[in-house]
């Protein structure tokens, strides 16, 4: 293995441990910790982040992936906030798509279909009679290049024309940086050779309380969204923005996740609770801003996030029961972490009046979602 301190580098022995350590960067940004671990898709790298505070991220080169996010709470106290596995290798082909980048679009795609300059292009359907998440494998269940810099982790992946049954070959970048303040900022970058779709996010399930506290239905959420997109009972979009005010959709202003997520609301009956996506307000394309606010008045820990994207698709995880063993070696139950994806609208290929999903040869995906964790 390789160790690397500022600028000098030298091979040290691997050591024999759960994970085998392959590497310690020691910069002046950031600590960094770097190890591998098998899979049946491979050899995973795994890299820590740890400030100056002690709060540190673990990302993983499986689904260019979060793992783990350690910060303090109101009187201290670190503990993770991000739903994760206790194997690395059990990230690969998971039902919750736990703390990964799916594409190459994030979400479902109407009957696996879509058309683009008149051409018909069929996705497999993985999710009733829908595309979800790019594919069956996508790239969530892939190995992604990887590389650490300073204080960020940047990960590489190049989607061939026609994988998942996709036109165009996309090199996709996401860099991931970490910060003495406790804000880890998501930048995706793609650019193709042919004209095709994309829509990137992060998957991440958080818990304020760490993750294996429970429920997260006590948590206080607020979202900048007067509107959401009302689905089919496939949970495809109507193509209609609805108001949410006077319905359970409302997180206008702070409110408990579980107050109304067993209300007679058809919506919240098709998904067995939230899974739904939220208009931005005041979206404009490029321009970064404030969204959602998440917050615990147990542990006093909140998070904002921000973004570029035009939606937000939060899930309460409402099929988080019988996933894989915990990072703490429990079990998760449903609801037991919420994401809260920012990205663009589902199905968006399939309706014009949606901000387009559209990537054609000479430009440039790029999108950003932070999420910045402080305490109450």
């Amino acid at each position: 293995m390789v160790l690397l301190d500022g600028d000098r580098r030298k091979e040290t022995d691997k050591q024999p441990s759960g994970h085998a350590v392959s590497g310690f960067i020691n910069s002046n940004f950031m600590n960094i910790q770097i190890s591998k671990a098998n899979s049946p898709a491979g050899e995973i790298t795994l890299y820590t982040l740890t400030n100056k505070s002690g709060a540190s991220v673990t990302l993983s080169s499986l689904g260019a992936g979060i793992v783990a996010i350690n910060v303090p709470d109101a009187e201290g106290r670190l503990a993770n906030v991000a739903l994760g596995y206790k194997d690395p290798a059990s990230y690969l082909a998971d039902g919750p798509c736990a703390g990964k980048v799916p594409g190459r679009f994030a979400n479902r795609i109407a009957l696996g279909c879509f058309s683009l300059d008149g051409k018909d292009y069929t996705l497999a359907v993985n999710n009733g009679p829908n595309a979800l998440h790019g594919g069956p494998t996508g790239f969530m269940n892939r190995i992604w290049e990887s590389r650490a810099d300073g204080n960020s982790v940047e990960f590489t992946y190049r989607a061939a024309d026609g994988e998942e049954g996709y036109p165009g070959n996309l090199d996709v970048k996401v860099t991931y940086t970490w910060s003495d303040d406790n804000q880890l900022t998501l930048q995706l970058h793609a650019e193709t050779d042919a004209p095709t779709v994309i829509n990137l996010t992060n998957h991440a399930y958080f818990n304020l309380d760490g993750e294996n506290a429970g429920s997260v239905l006590d948590h206080q959420l607020r979202l900048k969204a007067s509107r959401y997109l009302p689905t089919d009972d496939t949970q495809i979009p109507t193509g209609e923005l609805e108001p949410v005010r006077d319905t359970p959709m409302d997180f206008t202003e702070f409110k408990a996740i579980g107050r109304d997520i067993n209300a007679d609301f058809h919506p919240l009956k098709v998904g067995k609770g939230y899974d739904h996506c939220w208009v931005c307000d005041g979206y404009s394309k490029g321009r970064l801003q404030e969204t959602a606010v998440l917050r615990s008045d147990r542990s006093g820990r909140e998070l904002r996030i921000s973004t570029t994207q035009p939606g937000m698709q939060v899930y309460t995880g409402n099929w988080l029961a019988g996933c894989p063993e915990s990072i703490s070696s429990g079990a998760y139950s449903d609801y037991d972490g919420v994401a809260i994806e920012c990205q663009n609208f589902p199905d968006a290929p399939n309706h014009p009046k949606f901000p387009t999903s559209r990537l054609n040869p000479n430009e440039k995906y790029n999108e950003t979602i932070i999420f910045k964790f402080t305490t109450l």
